[in-house]
């Protein structure tokens, strides 16, 4: 049976969610109360915020020491931390967020990929995109956000993981440019079935806690439609541009719309649209085999008041022996050179 003092020990080095401080430093263990007979144990915890996604994952965090560690049952209460406990510890806090990318401070400009539906190629554009700014002389790096569906490692054939120096994440630097991504914290390529406030918390490690480095541009490979992930970066980085990707089919510029116009509403300028898998081009006669049909980008762009930046055709990248890279397409290729003229159009929208 748990001791008030083995509780208060256990719980002592748990952190506030918000301040990044631990329950000891904020005094946030505010009353312990144990039932002997039912081995029951309850708990009353002071944080910075309540009622939050963060406080339910506390929640399960500290429910999970206490069951660990004999507790039959577990109750918790919570009740926010007094101001001056708050106000001691929120410049760090501060202080920290104006160092990170979100700070605003870096330089750094972002461009987020987006797409009203899976399958339209918008993760291949944010590697060849990324690739062909980095040939431009930029420096670049990818946080692949599609968090259920991660595939930036694979396309860029990239192998091994981040490492951790100084208690921060070091992104995998793949043909000149930094990536970060879901895949290389998941084993076996697992599925993710984590809920929208685990997923938010991710995606802010993502910022916060990697070392990025300076970077000109971070590209957002963000999932496909208008979910959770897609709505936190649109709050978490109010200055980020985008690039819209669908097909030439009706239905995949009519879905991608919703994409355009949920970045419209919330002030993200819409850099343009790129139509992917616009056109097969017969390698024997040079005939173009509009296998999707023809329009949906001219029309996307027409809805959103805005340009077509490219239109790329179905090709392989050339096959190379001794590197493994399915989705970059090099800079001879005819698609490269297509990725380079979207890349520069974009560079000149960015910098205008």
């Amino acid at each position: 049976m748990l001791s008030k003092d083995e509780v208060v020990q256990l719980l002592n080095p748990v952190k506030d969610p918000f301040l990044h401080k631990t329950l000891e430093e904020t005094g946030g263990i505010s009353k312990v109360t144990i039932k002997e007979e039912k081995n029951h144990v309850s708990v009353k915890i002071a944080i910075s915020k309540t009622n939050t996604g963060e406080q339910m994952q506390l929640q399960q965090e500290i429910v999970g020491i206490l069951k660990k560690n004999g507790a039959t049952t577990v109750g918790l209460r919570f009740e926010q931390l007094p101001d001056e406990v708050i106000r001691k510890y929120q410049p760090a806090v501060e202080q920290e967020k104006e160092s990170s990318l979100m700070g605003g401070n870096t330089g750094t400009k972002f461009i987020a990929v987006a797409s009203g539906k899976g399958g339209v190629g918008k993760s291949t554009v944010t590697v060849n995109l990324a690739v062909s700014l980095m040939r431009l002389g930029k420096k670049v790096g990818i946080i692949d956000a599609d968090i259920y569906g991660f595939s930036v490692p694979d396309m860029m054939g990239i192998e091994n993981r981040p490492a951790v120096r100084a208690e921060k994440i070091i992104p995998v630097e793949r043909f000149g440019v930094k990536v970060i991504s879901m895949g290389f914290f998941v084993e076996d390529n697992s599925p993710i079935i984590w809920r929208g406030p685990m997923l938010g918390k991710m995606l802010n490690s993502f910022f916060s806690e990697v070392e990025w480095g300076d970077l000109d541009y971070l590209l957002l490979d963000l999932p496909p439609g208008t979910g959770d992930i897609a709505m936190d970066v649109h709050e978490l980085l109010p200055t980020c541009k985008e690039v819209i990707v669908t097909t030439p089919h009706p239905s995949a510029a009519f879905v991608a719309a919703r994409a355009g116009q949920m970045a419209l509403k919330t002030d993200h300028e819409i850099l343009g649209v790129v139509e992917n898998m616009a056109y097969f081009e017969s390698e024997k006669t040079g005939e173009k085999e509009y296998v999707f049909g023809q329009g949906g980008g001219k029309k996307l762009a027409e809805v959103l008041k805005t340009k077509v930046l490219g239109q790329l055709p179905l090709k392989q990248p050339y096959e190379e022996e001794d590197e493994f890279a399915p989705g970059i397409y090099q800079e001879d290729h005819p698609i490269g050179q297509e990725y380079h003229k979207i890349a520069s159009k974009v560079l000149a929208k960015m910098e205008e």
